[in-house]
C-alpha cells in the first residue's frame, strides 16, 4: 500500500477447466482488514474493490455470465479470460463484462482481429495486460511483449489497463514503474500513463454502470485557456493588462 495506489481489487478467479465451480459471494474487505491502511501522502484510506475473473475455454462457460446470478452482481469488476479466438470474439461483442484479459504467459493461439476489438472499445470494455509474469521469467517476458504489441497494432493503444495479478508484495511495482513497462508493450507515454490511471477509473465506472443498469456521471475540471480568460476580464483590466 506504500507504492502509491489509492484503489486495489481483490481478484476471485474461477477456472472451469479444473473443476466445476460456483460463483461465491465476494469476501468483504472488512473481513480481511480490520482497519484499511492510509494511502501514502494523503489522509484517505485505500479503497478495496472485489473482482471476479472467469477463465473460459468453452462457449458453454459464458452462459454463467449471461445468467442473472445474484452473486455476480455483488462484484465491482467482472473480467473474462478467453482461451480461444471464438471466445475472444464473444467476450468483445456480447458478454456484459468490464475487462477482457490477454494471455501473457504463452504464445497466443490466434491473431487479434479489428472488428471484435473495435466493438469492445465502442462498448466501453477494456483489455487487461499483466506485468508480473514479465518481471518473473524471461520467457514469459518475451510472450508478454509479443502479445501486447500484437494487440497494440489493432487497438492503437486504446482501452488498455495494466495490472499486476501479484500474489506477493515483492511482485508489486509503483505506478510510474508500470507506466515505463507500458512503453515496452508498445504504448506511447500518454497511453502508458492512462493504462495505470484514467483507464482504471473508467473500468471502475463501467462496473458501476453494469451493476446499477443505469448510468454513472462524473465531472472533470477543465482548465481554461488563456484566450478564454482574456475575454472574461472586465474592460478596465484588459487595458491595464495590455499596457
Amino acid at each position: 500500500f506504500s507504492v502509491g495506489y489509492s484503489v486495489v481489487a481483490l481478484n476471485h478467479v474461477i477456472d472451469f477447466k479444473e473443476k466445476k465451480q460456483e460463483i461465491a459471494k465476494p469476501i468483504s474487505p472488512s473481513e480481511l482488514f480490520p482497519s484499511l491502511p492510509i494511502v501514502q501522502g494523503t489522509s484517505k484510506r485505500i479503497k478495496v474493490l472485489t473482482r471476479l475473473t472467469l477463465v473460459v475455454s468453452d462457449p458453454s462457460h459464458c452462459n454463467l455470465l449471461r445468467s442473472t446470478s445474484a452473486n455476480i452482481r455483488l462484484y465491482d469488476i467482472i473480467a473474462v479470460f478467453p482461451k480461444t479466438e471464438k471466445l475472444f470474439h464473444i467476450a468483445c461483442t456480447t458478454l456484459d463484462v468490464d475487462l477482457v484479459c490477454i494471455n501473457v504467459t504463452e504464445k497466443l493461439p490466434f491473431y487479434f482481429r479489428r472488428p471484435p476489438v473495435n466493438m469492445a472499445i465502442d462498448r466501453g470494455i477494456y483489455f487487461e495486460l499483466l506485468y508480473t509474469p514479465a518481471i518473473k521469467d524471461s520467457t514469459m517476458r518475451r510472450y508478454t511483449i509479443s502479445n501486447a504489441i500484437s494487440l497494440m497494432q489493432i487497438c492503437k493503444g486504446k482501452n488498455i489497463v495494466i495490472s499486476s495479478a501479484a500474489e506477493r508484495p515483492l511482485e508489486l511495482r509503483g505506478p510510474y514503474d508500470v507506466a515505463n513497462l507500458g512503453l515496452l508493450f508498445g504504448l506511447s507515454e500518454s497511453e502508458a500513463k492512462a493504462a495505470v490511471s484514467t483507464n482504471c477509473r473508467a473500468t471502475m465506472l463501467h462496473g458501476e454502470t453494469r451493476k446499477s443498469a443505469c448510468g454513472v456521471v462524473y465531472t472533470v475540471k477543465k482548465p481554461r485557456k488563456v484566450e478564454e480568460e482574456e475575454t472574461t476580464l472586465p474592460a478596465c483590466k484588459k487595458v491595464k493588462t495590455q499596457a
